[in-house]
């Protein structure tokens, strides 16, 4: 797995929440949060787009498992209320660079484990987070950032 640590921004977020088992419905959201960015005006070339998985499904009953589509908002911007805004913790992150495919994705989550182990990191207590930068149908890789302790 080819890798890179950085330490990522705290960022504030505009997002989506989506109860249920992880999957193809994660898209769903996404697609409905890039629509609302779009009629705001908010998606751009340069946009941070996250999705969130927030419950290891290994332990969460798939029913109950949040999933938050998630995009990277100015701190100086007034939203209307209509959808959700927080804070985004940052920190140190081993990023991942992988194809975004269902296949390739869920290859590198398998991976996780092993390749921290190996090269001696510890995963934090925090999500991990998917990243993508600018629109996710330009761009065919997307960045799995997994928290490390320091």
């Amino acid at each position: 797995m080819k890798w890179k640590v950085e330490t990522l921004p705290d960022y504030r977020i505009a997002y989506m929440r989506r109860i249920g088992p992880y999957g193809p419905a994660n898209t769903q959201v996404m697609e409905k949060l890039k629509k609302w960015a779009r009629e705001e005006n908010l998606l751009h070339h340069s946009t941070v787009l996250l999705a969130i998985p927030q419950d290891n499904p290994g332990i969460t009953p798939p029913e109950s498992c949040r999933f938050d589509a998630c995009i990277v908002i100015p701190p100086d911007i007034q939203l209307d209320g209509s959808i959700s805004v927080a804070e985004q913790p940052g920190g140190n992150y081993i990023i991942n660079e992988v194809n975004h495919t269902a296949e390739h994705i869920q290859q590198a989550y398998s991976e996780i484990p092993l390749s921290l182990q190996s090269n001696g990191y510890q995963m934090d207590n925090k999500p991990i987070v998917e990243r993508y930068i600018g629109d996710m149908n330009e761009n065919p890789f997307c960045e799995i950032c997994v928290p490390i302790k320091e």
